[in-house]
């Protein structure tokens, strides 16, 4: 009866709404990194994970099957999101290097539920926001439905405005058969282009003061972005599941823009130059096809896995045009006029990729698990560029991946696991000589291994130890970003999670790495060991105090510190160390009977300066003071 009951199982995971209860603190099973509707916390996020990309990695999972996101899913499709490391990532079939993305979709319930949730920060940043789950047919069809609207204001003073909508149908025909169609969908209109800052030297750049724009008004983008697909689930054995998943991820540009001050000086002094481009497209079909086979007894139990997945991505791209605004110095208005852009031919590439798998994993009640897993894949990336010229690459390897786990005790656990991997590279960044150009797939491999220790029934240890290698793209000397060698990054991780104590919830996490460049770039001299932007320590640590004398109160505090992290290739400039501290308190309360939650946050109480790096030498300011106001109520 396993799968009938694990389909079960999973249809009666939490669903739509109860914006009322959301706290990622509560919710985080360690502290690797957690996202509850817009509350996050943990040491990772699906574009850091062990200092690099999950979702470059092709470690993407909605509802376990495998997605290629253009376009990361939003709180209205998705109700968390986790990354999974570690012991964490061994229940998923099939793992590559760097961990695992893991979004939950936001699946509607048997009892109509609705949530409203608003809000509004220091920096004039209004959020609305709108959940409903309505039952059709008893037991059998249900809908949901979110909607919200956002007039997005930040640090560096630009703005935009958001609408979004996302449905989901959740039908199920038989007990054991449940097909859930989704569409999800935003507009982003009149969004101005943030600054980045590109030094004339070995140097940072000089102080910037926050909530200053320096325009053009005009350089206004536009993007359009969604996510749809079905899911589907089958059991029709008791022995046998059938999941399936075909999903299209995509947004269309008609017009982007990109604000760069480049040769910053010391004194303040740079060169505006934006970067207009028509309209761009990138978007991807992906999926999954997947059939297990179980075989149990009564204190063990086998699966074979086969998988068929594969993705479709296109995008066009380029053609934009350079436009020299002169000089200009921070915190002043540009005040140039909109001028007639010329555009030109662009460029196109198209990746295709399948793979074919087949996976074991094993489970003894009492004594511990293996997987083992074997893919064959198969990548093919085509390049059209503007000058009628073509290029491709290809790459079919073997990956495979072996993960284990000891059971000592009830309350210790001991792992290990090695993983090869294919990933494609993306694209050369804005700020880049080659900007937009297309890099090529590269193979990664990852082991790590450790231990997970239950302190109590409701606090968790985890520590472990990993090693992942790949290749190493940064800037060269022409501003090329390039294949420079491989980089190496072994370290050490440490989560805290639970409850610490009656009415006290803590995550605390801790990353020691020592990232490390190797290849002939770095014999010659020409690169420093030191990787960009990837800090040697990490630490995180938040808590949550629910104030036993007062029904419903709680405070919370959130700490981060990230380490010294170079800044260019050569290693000559670095960004500084730096620790900044967040406050909030929660009030729970009902209105006319309704669960309610008032929340008041403060973000960088300290107002901590510091630069956050867009690749070598390319630099932004990180956000200021924020205090964040927000209600939600479940009725």
């Amino acid at each position: 009866m396993w799968g009938v009951v694990g389909l079960l199982s999973f249809a009666a995971a939490p669903a739509l709404a109860q914006r009322a209860s959301e706290n990622a603190v509560k919710a985080a099973e360690d502290a690797f990194g957690v996202s509850v509707g817009r509350e996050t916390v943990g040491l990772y996020d699906p574009d850091n994970v062990r200092g690099f990309s999950a979702l470059d990695a092709g470690n993407a999972r909605l509802d376990g099957l495998y997605f290629d996101p253009v376009w990361q899913p939003s709180p209205r499709l998705q109700r968390a999101t986790t990354i999974r490391v570690g012991i964490a990532a061994q229940g998923f079939p099939f793992p590559a290097p760097t961990g695992v993305v893991d979004y939950a979709l936001r699946r509607p319930g048997d009892v109509f539920k609705a949530s409203g949730f608003v809000s509004a920060d220091s920096y004039g940043f209004l959020t609305a926001e709108s959940d409903a789950e309505l039952p059709l047919i008893e037991d059998k069809l249900s809908l949901g439905a979110g909607f919200a609207g956002y007039r997005e204001s930040y640090y560096n003073d630009t703005t935009d405005l958001t609408r979004a909508e996302t449905l989901i149908l959740r039908w199920r025909p038989a007990d054991s058969l449940e097909l859930t169609p989704f569409w999800s969908h935003a507009d982003v209109y009149a969004s101005q282009a943030p600054p980045l800052y590109l030094t004339a030297g070995d140097y940072l750049p000089p102080h910037i003061e926050r909530r200053r724009f320096n325009g053009p008004l005009w350089a206004e983008s536009r993007s359009e972005r969604y996510n749809y697909g079905i899911l589907g689930r089958w059991a029709p054995g008791p022995e046998w599941r059938v999941e399936a998943g075909v999903f299209r991820s995509g947004r269309d540009d008609p017009i982007a823009f990109a604000n760069l001050l480049t040769s910053l000086t010391p004194g303040g002094q740079a060169d505006q130059v934006v970067i207009v481009d028509p309209h761009a497209y990138n978007a991807s079909t992906s999926g999954e096809l997947r059939v297990s086979r179980s075989f149990a007894g009564e204190a063990w139990r086998h699966e074979i896995v086969l998988t068929l997945r594969g993705r479709d991505r296109e995008r066009t791209y380029g053609g934009g045009d350079v436009i020299d605004l002169g000089p200009i110095a921070l915190g002043q208005r540009q005040a140039a006029p909109r001028p007639t852009f010329v555009f030109s031919a662009q460029n196109r590439d198209h990746i295709r990729q399948g793979t074919v798998g087949l996976a074991y994993e094993g489970r003894w009640r009492g004594v511990g698990e293996l997987s083992v897993s074997l893919q064959k894949t198969d990548y093919a990336k085509d390049v059209g560029l503007a000058g009628g010229s073509s290029a491709s690459t290809h790459a079919d390897p073997w990956l495979y991946s072996l993960a284990g786990a000891v059971h000592l005790n009830r309350r210790l656990d001991l792992y290990a696991s090695y993983a090869r991997g294919l990933e494609d590279s993306g694209a050369a960044p804005s700020s880049a000589a080659n900007r937009n150009e297309p890099l090529p797939a590269i193979k990664t491999e990852q082991a790590d291994a450790g231990l997970r220790l239950a302190l109590s029934p409701k606090l968790r240890l985890v520590a472990g130890v990993f090693d992942l290698k790949k290749p190493y793209f940064e800037f060269d000397a022409a501003n090329r970003f390039t294949l420079l060698g491989s980089v190496e990054n072994r370290g050490v991780e440490l989560s805290l999670s639970g409850a610490a104590a009656p009415g006290l919830d803590v995550v605390a996490g801790a990353v020691l790495s020592d990232p490390k460049v190797e290849g002939a770039a770095v014999r010659l001299g020409l690169v420093g060991t030191d990787p960009v932007d990837k800090p040697r320590v990490r630490l995180g640590l938040n808590v949550e105090w629910r104030m036993p004398w007062i029904a419903g109160v709680s405070l919370d505090a959130g700490a981060t510190y990230l380490g010294r992290r170079a800044a260019s290739t050569d290693d000559r400039v670095h960004v500084p160390e730096r620790t900044l501290v967040d406050l909030g308190s929660r009030y729970a309360f009902t209105i006319a009977s309704h669960p309610a939650q008032l929340r008041l946050a403060v973000t960088n109480i300290g107002g901590v300066h510091g630069y956050d790096l867009y690749g070598a030498g390319a630099y932004d300011i990180i956000p200021g003071r924020v205090a964040q106001l927000s209600l939600g109520v479940d009725w």
